[in-house]
């Protein structure tokens, strides 16, 4: 029989005991339970490291949020927040660092736009947290077969926010094409988190001729501000300047 290794990541002990125990009662299931976000990222470099990885982390959509709290709300295409801040930031964690596992998110209300979120940070399913075993069960059985579920009522207003989300990156992605190759690389140093200077030392420019390019990216791309610059950039999927790397090849004189 294969067995499918599952992991209950929610900081509700009383909850992710309760699922755990519901879950290893199946003959084909082996489930384990992590309380954090870090704590799930621990249990899958051990599984991993013991040649026992998992296949399918069920997370909680308001991971680490205070009680009563309302989950900070991101705009669609506008890249994955910081690893492990919440329960959708941990399926983009886990989708870059362990990529054959799949993830379904646990909420307790249905939310088109955090849905649609999820998917895009690589989640394979949205269930309710109130659905029945067997319901559960169907779905952790058929993100392993690469489908992707999520409740009927919650089709139209994805699919809506998934465009929405597309035609955001489409016109960012345009407005991005109208940069210069030196304006195109002064963004992706702003969205590596370089200032001016910064940015001056990297591409053996001067602070003025920096600052003139800046200018330059945010007359371009439409905006007024270094921050929404690089929301858009992350829109339209710049990488941000690579700083472990060797610094870019020095072309001329200093400007």
């Amino acid at each position: 029989m294969v067995r499918i290794r599952v992991l209950v990541v929610d900081d509700h002990r009383i909850f992710a005991e309760s699922l755990a125990a519901a879950l290893a009662a199946e003959p084909d299931v082996d489930v384990s339970a992590a309380g954090s976000g870090p704590a799930a990222l621990r249990c899958l470099e051990r599984a991993v490291a013991e040649g026992r990885r998992f296949d399918v982390l069920l997370v909680d959509a308001d991971l680490g949020a205070a009680p009563g709290a309302v989950p900070a709300q991101r705009e669609p295409g506008a890249g994955p927040p910081p690893p492990t801040a919440d329960g959708i930031a941990l399926v983009a964690g886990v989708r870059a660092a362990h990529p054959g596992v799949r993830t379904v998110v646990l909420a307790e209300r249905d939310d088109p736009r955090r849905a649609a979120l999820a998917l895009q940070a690589g989640a394979s399913g949205w269930v309710a947290k109130d659905c029945s075993l067997s319901r559960l069960l169907a779905v952790i059985r058929g993100v392993l077969r690469e489908e992707t579920h999520l409740p009927p009522a919650l089709l139209t207003g994805v699919l809506r926010e998934l465009t929405a989300a597309r035609k955001h990156r489409t016109d960012s992605e345009r407005l991005v094409e109208s940069l210069t190759p030196r304006e195109h690389e002064v963004l992706r140093c702003m969205v590596a988190g370089l200032g001016r200077k910064d940015v001056a030392a990297r591409l053996f420019l001067s602070p003025h001729t920096v600052r003139t390019h800046m200018q330059n990216v945010l007359g371009k791309l439409g905006v007024h501000s270094t921050l929404a610059a690089v929301a858009l950039a992350r829109r339209a999927g710049v990488r941000p300047a690579d700083l472990a790397g060797d610094v870019v090849e020095r072309s001329g004189q200093l400007a």
